[in-house]
């Protein structure tokens, strides 16, 4: 028997949540790890417990946004270029770093002085 569409969208967010977990768990430095769908509404986030979100959920809804955004205009240099390995960017207050997979992107927010940020998306990229 076949399953739903439903059931198929569930089980996509509950490895999405897995993978995020996964993530957090990678580096103390990690401070968020989510998944956004190419119009850039949040699928699935954790923020490391204990630490205080940079943005205000409205903040937060932009940001993937502008995210969203910025990955699907990036593919369409694709054929130039190849396709989108990795995307960082460095903040005062934090390094984002954004992996498409599919149709999603996993952003991952890291703490500003870390070193290793390729490390850390290289590990990412093994588990997504």
């Amino acid at each position: 028997m076949s399953k739903t569409p439903e059931q198929k969208w569930k089980e996509s967010i509950i490895q999405y949540r897995k993978n995020c977990q996964k993530i957090i768990d990678l580096s103390k430095s990690i401070r968020y790890a989510g998944v956004i769908n190419e119009f850039g509404r949040t699928l699935t986030g954790i923020i490391k417990p204990g630490l205080k979100p940079l943005l205000n959920p409205e903040a937060a809804k932009n940001e993937f946004f502008i995210i969203s955004n910025l990955m699907t205009l990036r593919n369409s240099q694709s054929k130039a270029f190849g396709p989108l390995d990795v995307a960082t960017i460095r903040h005062k207050n934090a390094t984002i770093i954004c992996i498409p997979s599919g149709k999603v992107v996993y952003y991952i927010s890291i703490n500003p002085n870390e070193k290793s940020v390729f490390d850390i998306a290289r590990k990412v990229k093994s588990i997504v």
